[in-house]
């Protein structure tokens, strides 16, 4: 390696960064997206989660995580779930329509066949100007659905004027702001999983191991 480049100081820089883009997050804006999808899941609607390049790995993450991890016990058939599928997954109808329709329409042409009024699209973008989110995101609006956005570069592009609970993340950085999104995937799930167990009036531990965060308190 080069002696002009200074490993040390890359990573201080970049773990500088990260903190600085965690702790200028709007907790007002987390906690409106808490209550989103915790009143789709009272009213049993569903939950899309979309997302390009890194965006796309943190859907499937956070579908997995809402699925699984907000369980409170996982063979309990009585147990209301929430209902979550991220339209990044099936590569064949991704593929299909990128090729045969166009590459802006591969999310929104999944929207037209399962979304309804009151479902929750979430949206995972660093730059907040990807055709295929903004055009997926103004469909399920017209139908009725509400939607959230994991937004990176401060202000969050054309996805933070039109989404109705914009999270914006103030780095202008890829790495940093796909790192806050997953992060925001485990506080949010996190929550959401204590919320269950408070409404269940099932006591302060869960026997599912998959919850990413208990508080120790």
């Amino acid at each position: 390696m080069r002696k002009s480049f200074h490993v040390h100081s890359f990573v201080h820089s970049y773990v500088a960064e990260l903190k600085r883009s965690l702790d200028s997050l709007d907790v007002q804006k987390i906690n409106e997206a808490i209550e989103i999808l915790y009143q789709a899941y009272q009213n049993r609607r569903i939950v899309y989660l979309i997302g390009n390049g890194g965006g796309a790995t943190t859907a499937t993450h956070m579908a997995c995580d809402l699925g699984k991890g907000t369980l409170e016990r996982v063979y309990d058939t009585h147990e209301k779930r929430f209902q979550v599928v991220s339209l990044t997954d099936n590569v064949a109808i991704l593929t299909a329509f990128g090729n045969d329709v166009s590459f802006d329409d591969i999310f929104v042409q999944q929207l037209r066949n399962l979304v309804q009024k009151d479902d929750v699209v979430i949206v995972l973008s660093g730059s907040g100007n990807s055709k295929n989110l903004i055009k997926a995101v103004r469909y399920a609006k017209k139908m009725g659905a509400k939607t959230v956005g994991f937004l990176g570069f401060k202000t969050g592009g054309r996805l933070g004027k039109i989404v109705d609970c914009p999270i914006r993340i103030k780095s202008v950085h890829y790495g940093p702001c796909e790192d806050v999104q997953l992060v925001l995937n485990h506080i949010i799930v996190s929550v959401l999983a204590h919320l269950k167990r408070v409404s269940n009036r099932s006591g302060s531990a869960a026997h599912n191991r998959a919850i990413p965060y208990q508080n120790p308190s």
